[in-house]
């Protein structure tokens, strides 16, 4: 489903988007104004103290970005009118009911006008505090759902989530199907999600009688998620709290049509608006970051996995393309679509550094002095042990020197 469905589609909606900050937001707000100008209303929730800063975060956050550039190229000067007149940052944050908006009559206008809602904020840390990952992951879900059946027009909620709510499994086709409130990977346990949450009230507590420094406080609520994530079988804090989110979601939606989309490993855009845009150091960012800046030539998998990347424009037109297909429909449904690559068209763990040795090669980094970093051959282990025979036999040396 291409633009030319897309964009008429999205002409006089009223959409409000969560974590306009986030990667995926930035890229989804971009590809809403840059293709239905006429858009009625874009609202976007940010962490902000009040209106004021809220705007001033979108320029300085969003607005400023390079993501922009194709933007600012095509409308000029227009820019700023398009955005005076369609965008209204707001001040909130999704941890809080209502969102804690202190702008009454934005919130009342918000109520009466939205008709889409895009939540795309989340705690993405794989092993995020505990307390911040349930705040953010899970009643941040549920306070999102509140908000939208109080807006008077609604047609769809789109809930972002992740492919990997699935856990680990078998290899496979992983089904499109949504949990049940209580279920686990874990097949011998029941998952309460009330007790998660006095887990956490009673770790603080005890934590706070210990006289412990934050970051003493940070570790401990972070390994406290990782060990509740493995009891029920997700492999991380993110997971698990994102599979808890939808549960609810799912369980408290009543006739509200909710689509759940669930991406795989998001990276760099494929071509809109334009190829290779990325933010931040995420998940496998990190090792390419350190191979091109020659800091790494080591890697560590199995070199038959499928590695499943998408890009973020994909994404961000697979969460369009769900709101044209469902957004005009009277439904009381949920869809569930998971958003990926390894099923059409997988990239193999082993071609990975093939494609970085070609990439540096070709487009060498410069370093801080002005050289080129050459960067070698990727040596790849599939195994721990593996590893462990290579570090002994050429870098523990080097280390005793």
């Amino acid at each position: 489903m291409g633009s030319t469905k897309i964009g008429p589609f999205l002409e006089d909606k009223t959409i409000l988007v969560t974590g306009a900050t986030g990667f995926l937001a930035k890229i989804l707000v971009e590809k809403i104004l840059r293709i239905q100008p006429n858009v009625k209303k874009l609202f976007l929730l940010l962490r902000a103290s009040d209106t004021k800063s809220a705007r001033i975060r979108f320029k300085d956050e969003i607005l400023e970005a390079e993501l922009f550039n194709v933007l600012r190229e095509k409308l000029g000067a227009e820019l700023n009118n398009l955005i005076e007149e369609k965008v209204f940052p707001v001040a909130g944050d999704v941890s809080f009911e209502e969102f804690g908006i202190e702008n009454m009559e934005m919130k009342d206008e918000m109520f009466q006008e939205i008709d889409t809602i895009i939540h795309s904020a989340a705690s993405t840390r794989f092993d995020e505090r505990y307390d911040i990952a349930m705040e953010t992951n899970v009643q941040g879900a549920v306070n999102v759902l509140k908000f939208a059946k109080r807006c008077a027009k609604l047609k769809i909620l789109v809930h972002v989530s992740t492919a990997y709510v699935c856990g680990e499994g078998e290899l496979g086709v992983i089904p499109e199907k949504s949990f049940r409130l209580g279920e686990t990977l874990n097949k011998d346990l029941y998952l309460d999600i009330d007790v998660e949450k006095k887990v956490i009230e009673d770790k603080l507590k005890e934590l706070g009688a210990q006289n412990l420094t934050s970051k003493e406080v940070t570790m401990a609520m972070r390994d406290l998620g990782i060990q509740r994530a493995t009891l029920h079988g997700w492999p991380n804090t993110y997971s698990f709290t994102k599979a808890m989110g939808e549960m609810l979601l799912g369980h408290l939606k009543e006739s509200l049509q909710l689509v759940i989309i669930r991406p795989t490993i998001i990276t760099s855009t494929y071509k809109e608006p334009f190829p290779g845009w990325i933010e931040g150091v995420k998940t496998v960012d990190s090792f390419f970051l350190a191979y091109g800046k020659g800091i790494s030539n080591v890697f560590l998998g199995d070199p038959n996995t499928n590695v499943d990347l998408i890009p973020g424009d994909m994404v961000v037109n697979s969460i369009l393309a769900a709101i044209v297909a469902h957004g005009n429909i009277e439904s009381s449904q949920k869809f569930i679509y998971h958003i990926s690559s390894s099923k059409r068209n997988p990239i193999k763990l082993v071609n990975i550094p093939l494609f970085l040795l070609h990439y540096f090669t070709k487009n060498p980094w410069i370093d801080k002095d002005g050289n080129i970093i050459k960067v070698k051959e990727i040596t790849t282990f599939n195994s721990m042990d593996s590893l462990r025979t290579y570090i002994s036999r050429y870098y523990w040396p080097l280390l005793k020197l």
